[in-house]
């Protein structure tokens, strides 16, 4: 796959205007490169060569984490004036949730399949770095963002893209008991068991939040530009990793009284949800193409999104035993890979041509901008 060649790039070109309208949405295409492994590496049908695959995708997510956070970096240094607007552009400061989540994800993988081709020890010290730095900025971006949309942005109507940064904490606390038997007994095990049942809450209940705007924007204020429509798919990321965290807790913590049947009554109904809104979502996308839905970095909202869903349908198969819920995560992982291919394939013909980094068009005089 040439994506990372192209991304690791980048970085060469820092002394030219290459990265300067490289934002943080830029980190999705890393989150939705690091579910195709994660999700394929833990689907309850075992699939032929599957593991090796998803070690391979692995390693492709880390490459591109690590180009993407040396692009950054220059992005910062040599465009500091575009950082900062970015962060005051209430179009674009909510892509800030999408650092924190690749790091987790990436790091997760490590734990999950990175292990088989770095080693157990590499595996759990990269994962754990990865852990730390995303879950602390998650936490930070949680608050931040959503305090600049107070008091600095003039948001307009609510969008699916409002839920990035008070997901980012679900993302960990999905990952994070993953690294619950590589710590010492005693307190430090229960202890980061605990946060991620915090930081559960933190996202869950900011989700319930945000929501209902996003619905009632709909119902009111009819679809989304055309161009926006693929992030009606960010809803599925909160409802598919909620589901996936409940049951990553009961298989940290088996001793908890009722915990697998919790993750169960949390998450069937959760799942429920989240496949009718993908119905929904789905039908929206098919409208938008109908109107001329061209690709955009969007596009990456059909990756990380439903993949959550296929880790969150594989754990309830563990938990339930149920064959029909296996096969569903299998269903969710073809149409994920799909998805994955096409927008890999479509970015990188945009980095090639140059069209991806290009400076956006002026908005026009008198319109709201909309990108």
């Amino acid at each position: 796959m040439a994506l990372p060649a192209a991304l690791l790039l980048l970085p060469r070109r820092a002394s030219l205007a290459a990265v300067r309208h490289l934002g943080p949405n830029w980190y999705a295409p890393v989150m939705g490169t690091a579910i195709v492994a994660n999700a394929g590496a833990t689907l309850p049908v075992p699939l032929p060569g599957a593991r090796t695959a998803c070690a391979a995708v692995w390693t492709l997510s880390l490459l591109m984490l690590l180009a993407l956070l040396a692009a950054r970096a220059a992005h910062w240094a040599r465009h500091r004036d575009q950082a900062r607007a970015h962060l005051l552009d209430p179009a674009v400061a909510p892509f800030y949730g999408c650092p924190a989540m690749a790091l987790v994800a990436v790091g997760g993988g490590a734990l999950i399949v990175g292990r088989d081709w770095i080693g157990p020890d590499a595996a759990v010290a990269l994962g754990t770095v990865l852990f730390a730095a995303g879950t602390a900025a998650g936490l930070v971006v949680a608050v931040a963002i959503p305090y600049l949309m107070v008091v600095r942005h003039e948001a307009g109507a609510a969008s699916p893209v409002w839920l990035l940064p008070v997901v980012a904490p679900m993302v960990s606390a999905a990952f994070g008991p993953l690294l619950v038997p590589h710590l010492p007994e005693g307190q430090w095990r229960p202890t980061l068991l605990a946060g991620c049942y915090g930081m559960f809450g933190v996202s869950l209940l900011a989700t319930l939040v945000v929501l209902p705007l996003v619905f009632g924007r709909l119902m009111t204020g009819g679809p989304l530009p055309v161009a926006l429509t693929p992030t009606l798919f960010l809803v599925l990321g909160p409802l598919g990793q909620s589901a996936t965290a409940a049951g990553t807790f009961a298989d940290a913590a088996p001793a908890v009284p009722y915990a697998a049947a919790l993750a169960v009554l949390y998450g069937v109904p959760v799942m429920g949800f989240a496949l009718m809104w993908l119905a929904l979502a789905g039908a929206m996308v098919v409208r938008a193409r109908r109107r001329g839905m061209g690709f955009t970095m969007t596009w990456w909202a059909f990756t990380f999104p439903v993949g959550t869903c296929v880790t969150g349908a594989g754990g309830l198969a563990q938990h339930t035993g149920l064959t029909a819920l296996r096969w569903l995560a299998v269903a969710l992982y073809a149409l994920l890979v799909a998805a994955w291919v096409t927008a890999a394939a479509r970015t990188l013909r945009g980095l090639v041509g140059g069209a991806l980094l290009a400076a956006p068009p002026a908005p026009r005089p008198g319109t709201a901008r909309t990108t």
